[in-house]
């Protein structure tokens, strides 16, 4: 049987929370999710067993969503988030290489989280990232440096 490590303090204050203001919504789940991830920066794997007896969902169809959508993590991020936008109007314009560039640039930091989003609404402007809560458009290689140096924590 899998073990994994219990919420802490914070985490669970903040899922009773989460979970209360959801109380009774019909389709709560994703709304739930997404409040959680906003207040920890992740979806604690130990938070599913309380957000299934709360929907009345079997565990596996909550980790089933948590697990299926990119967005969700389950672990907490490491510094900053980058997200490069790999949806087709990016890639028509080059995220491919940016995201290659995210990669080596992100690794040499070895501070950083990266990940893919599918779409940030930026496709006239493409390609698009984001940096913590900012968007940014029309990306380069030498674009995303210059915002990786300029926006240290």
């Amino acid at each position: 049987m899998e073990t994994r490590p219990p919420l802490d303090a914070l985490q669970q204050t903040a899922l009773d929370q989460v979970l209360a203001a959801h109380a009774g919504q019909a389709g709560a789940l994703l709304p739930i999710l997404h409040a959680l991830q906003d207040r920890l920066g992740f979806v604690p794997p130990a938070a599913l067993p309380s957000i299934a007896r709360a929907l009345n969902l079997s565990r596996a169809e909550v980790h089933g969503v948590v697990s299926f959508y990119h967005h969700f993590r389950t672990a907490p991020p490491r510094g900053r988030v980058l997200q490069i936008c790999r949806a087709e109007a990016c890639r028509a314009m080059g995220a491919e290489a940016l995201w290659a560039h995210a990669q080596t640039a992100v690794e040499a930091q070895g501070c950083d989280t990266l990940e893919p989003a599918y779409c940030l609404g930026l496709c006239a402007q493409s390609p698009a990232g984001m940096l913590g809560e900012r968007l940014h458009a029309r990306l380069t290689p030498a674009r995303l440096d210059a915002l990786l140096a300029q926006e240290q924590p």
